[in-house]
């Protein structure tokens, strides 16, 4: 008797965990963080950025996660020197550290604060960390949905490359890049490898936002040169920082736009509310007492369903996109 009950618990104890096991093998998920780059001084880091690292782990444990998506703004407030720089230890290594991120790949870009530094350093440290993955400014990840045939790209991209630095006490704006040949010959790979794209899912991935009510607003280079692409080519969404709150935007088109720009700092600002369309905005959130937050993103044969998560471990706001018609 006293055998069969303990094989009876065992059960009940082991059914949530093979559920759960189940429900995550045919999809492909991965946590969306940006603007996550602690300081510059003693301790390197921010009480935001450590209560986003631990929700992070524990969202991994519960909700799974493939990969780690970092959408710039790595290390604040002038990026890194060199490969060997210790604010990749203080504000990284030592940060996301709990044993369920430990074996997680991270797939990271630059943004306007990484290119204030050395941004060669942090493709370097690819050689020396495990988990960190950076093999130049802009590149094509591609996944296979497990136990699937559905495929997912995502291109990560330099917007800061691509659009030119800004000055965050300045001016919001970009004006201008650094080198305008640099610019287009990324410009001219990202619409190339869209228009062959055959994935069911395709997202694009750039520090800068496209569309943004808050501080820094829409970029006006981006809404010029690449929000016409993600139409064209069916893009199913593009995922940015840069304003330190969490948003999520639709277009008439379908395309998502998911800002993720809360793992260090939070900014209410709400000041280009007007300077985006009207029923574009379906989800901000700016609490200035607030510890931040970051995306979980899951992608299935049906739907791509975005969860928007407070590093306090409250589920905000969770939509979902569908996958692309096959052609």
């Amino acid at each position: 008797m006293d055998a069969w009950m303990t094989l009876l618990g065992l059960q009940v104890l082991l059914l949530p965990l093979l559920a759960h096991y189940t429900a995550h093998t045919s999809t492909l998920s991965f946590v969306a963080v940006g603007d996550w780059g602690g300081v510059p001084n003693a301790p390197f880091h921010t009480a935001r950025e450590m209560a986003n690292a631990k929700e992070m782990a524990r969202t991994v444990q519960m909700m799974g996660a493939d990969f780690i998506m970092s959408l710039g703004d790595n290390f604040y407030f002038t990026g890194v020197h060199d490969a060997n720089d210790k604010r990749f230890q203080e504000t990284f290594e030592d940060v996301f550290s709990d044993r369920a991120l430990r074996n997680v790949p991270w797939y990271v870009l630059a943004g306007n604060h990484d290119h204030l530094g050395n941004v060669s350093a942090q493709i370097a440290y690819s050689k020396v960390s495990k988990r960190w993955n950076f093999p130049s400014p802009y590149y094509r990840l591609r996944f296979k949905i497990p136990r699937t045939n559905m495929t997912v790209a995502i291109f990560m991209l330099d917007t800061v490359m691509l659009c030119g630095n800004s000055d965050d006490f300045v001016s919001q704006q970009p004006t201008m890049p650094q080198d305008l040949g640099v610019a287009r010959t990324q410009l001219s790979w990202l619409k190339k490898q869209l228009a062959v794209a055959k994935e069911d899912y395709v997202l694009v991935a750039g520090h800068y936002p496209i569309w943004s009510i808050a501080e820094h607003g829409p970029t006006r280079c981006l809404v010029k040169h690449l929000k016409p692409l993600l139409a064209t080519y069916g893009v199913t969404a593009y995922l940015c920082g840069h304003d330190h709150n969490l948003q999520y935007l639709q277009d008439e088109n379908g395309v998502g736009y998911v800002l993720s720009g809360a793992g260090n700092f939070m900014d209410p600002s709400v000041r280009h509310q007007r300077k985006v369309p009207n029923g574009y905005l379906r989800f901000h959130y700016g609490s200035e007492d607030s510890l931040g937050g970051f995306t979980h993103v899951e992608i299935s044969p049906k739907e791509m369903t975005i969860t928007y998560i407070e590093a306090s471990g409250k589920s905000l706001f969770k939509t979902s996109l569908p996958r692309r018609p096959r052609l």
